[in-house]
């Protein structure tokens, strides 16, 4: 077994959820699957995996290995595609999810343009800030933000960025600058709810000290454009996006606070099922989607700009 065979076990097996399951997925025997599994720890001298007959679990090492394993897979597919000349063009039904604001203001354009370049092609947009199971809800590729999905799952990440605090400089200017997290509390703060996400809870972190600060305020929401003007007509401090505040801390309508604290990552990912035999549509999409976004939020493309 070649090493490339290995990371692409590794990965089915992840995504099997366990070795019997694998061993259907792989018509090997569940004894052949663990003496492969076994095989391959024994040569990189590590345990990857914690198992039992019914489950298996990611060691440290493991999710390591498993990490690299995409990330090795997924640059060997972008070699591939870009030298093959004889890979089919795009067609068929593509579904597409994506969040609510991010889908309106960025994914509903960049399908415009894919579209026109690729007639072929025909588009579902699904917006929605609810979570969604690919296999279920029938999608084919989902926009997702902040840490990487479910393992089982390939993710791809089109776009960096962050999240940061700011607020009006109305607000500022009538009840003053936070200059430590926990100057926040003593601040009216507009908690946007969404997913599973902790509700009020922000978390921040300047070199190794990281803290969870329990924010309130006077006004909260699950839909961030709400919040997002509530913030620019001056009722407090919000923590969003960098792709939705971008156009206003450069116009000065909003000004960013605590700028030397770094929040939990909110980079954007293409996420899907199958990496081998992925389709012409998805992959074309994706790589549509990574090349609309290099030119940064609004179309952008100095410094200030995210996604450079």
């Amino acid at each position: 077994m070649n090493q490339v065979s290995e990371l692409a076990f590794f990965i089915q097996l992840i995504r099997s959820g366990s070795l019997a399951a694998t061993a259907r997925e792989l018509n090997l025997t569940p004894p052949a699957v663990s003496k492969r599994l076994a095989h391959l720890e024994q040569r990189l001298g590590v345990r990857l995996l914690n198992r039992t007959t019914r489950s298996i679990s990611l060691t440290s090492e493991g999710e390591l290995y498993l990490l690299n394993a995409q990330r090795i897979l997924g640059e060997i597919e972008e070699m591939e595609r870009q030298v093959s000349s004889s890979r089919a063009a795009p067609k068929g039904l593509l579904r597409v999810n994506a969040p609510l604001g991010f889908g309106r203001a960025y994914v509903g354009p960049a399908v415009s343009s894919f579209v026109k370049r690729y007639p072929d092609v025909e588009v579902q947009l699904q917006l929605t800030d609810r979570p969604i199971n690919l296999p279920n809800d029938a999608i084919d590729v989902a926009i997702r933000f902040g840490e990487l999905p479910d393992s089982r799952l390939i993710a791809r990440r089109i776009a960096a960025n962050r999240r940061l605090l700011c607020a009006s400089p109305t607000y500022l200017q009538a009840f003053g600058r936070p200059e430590t997290p926990k100057d926040l509390t003593r601040h009216n703060c507009i908690v946007l709810r969404q997913n599973d996400a902790a509700f009020g809870v922000w978390r921040l972190s300047r070199g190794k000290q990281s803290e969870s600060i329990k924010v309130r305020g006077s006004l909260s929401t699950n839909e961030g454009e709400v919040a997002l003007n509530w913030a620019l007509e001056g009722h407090g401090i919000l923590m969003r996006a960098e792709w939705d505040l971008a156009k206003y801390l450069r116009s000065g309508r909003l000004e960013e606070v605590l700028a030397e604290y770094e929040t939990p990552p909110a980079d954007i990912y293409a996420v899907y099922l199958e990496r081998l035999n992925l389709s012409a549509k998805v992959s074309f999409f994706v790589d549509h989607l990574r090349e609309v976004f290099q030119r940064g939020v609004d179309g952008q493309s100095d410094s200030r700009a995210p996604w450079q």
